[in-house]
């Protein structure tokens, strides 16, 4: 099953590595932004579950990237839990106007900030129980996919692997990124064997002779993309 991915937008190092960190041994996906412009650069790249965005941060604050991610299609139902020193009433009436879902006063312990994000996480809608992409099916449930109406056999981690590339098609993913996503934390994987597993789920996508769907970017990574047999 699909990790939910959250984006932790907070300025401060110690406290930044203290919730990421903490949130990972929780089992969530957590990328961190330091800035309101980097957050919104990761946020166009690939759209999170759940933002933790600061208030006070440098260049774009935190109600601008609030104001920001509401004003667009893509992102005006994210949820945002805001993280703020500011702990008056005032502060966080105009937090929660601004389209912050949640507003938590610094200092909080963590019990309580995962119980925010398992709150939040629960009014997401649940995922798709089956995925399309061109003419791959994938059935969540049943662990089954169908290429053209050819059952695929694939191993855990090619499952894993095509699972994450299908729930962000055309986006593409670097060795790192794909570790992080398919293997299990606890595994020690060298990054050539992500190259190893990929070569295998293309050679099984590709065993009808259907055009090609994995997209190699040099130097970059992987993507899912049908413009792959093109290029």
């Amino acid at each position: 099953m699909q990790k939910p991915d959250l984006l932790v937008i907070e300025d401060d190092p110690a406290l930044a590595r203290l919730i990421c960190y903490n949130l990972e041994k929780q089992g969530y996906t957590v990328r961190h932004a330091a800035d309101g412009e980097e957050a919104l650069d990761q946020v166009r790249h690939r759209r999170p579950d759940l933002v933790l965005l600061d208030w006070m941060l440098p260049g774009i604050s935190g109600l601008e990237v609030c104001r920001r991610l509401r004003g667009q299609a893509r992102t005006e139902t994210l949820p945002i839990i805001m993280l703020s020193a500011r702990g008056e009433e005032a502060d966080s009436i105009r937090g929660l106007d601004t389209g912050a879902d949640d507003y938590l006063t610094k200092p909080f312990g963590m019990e309580t900030l995962f119980a925010r994000v398992k709150a939040m996480l629960r009014r997401l809608p649940p995922p798709d129980k089956t995925i399309q992409f061109e003419d791959l099916t994938m059935d969540r449930v049943a662990h089954k996919v169908e290429r053209n109406g050819r059952l695929l056999s694939l191993g855990p981690t090619e499952y894993r692997l095509l699972e994450f590339l299908m729930l962000h098609p055309g986006q593409v993913f670097s060795r790192e990124e794909l570790l992080k996503h398919a293997w299990e934390r606890s595994s020690y994987v060298e990054l050539r064997t992500v190259d190893v597993h990929i070569r295998r789920l293309r050679q099984t996508l590709n065993e009808g002779d259907e055009s090609d769907l994995i997209r190699t970017v040099r130097a970059r990574g992987y993507a899912l993309d049908k413009t792959a047999d093109q290029e």
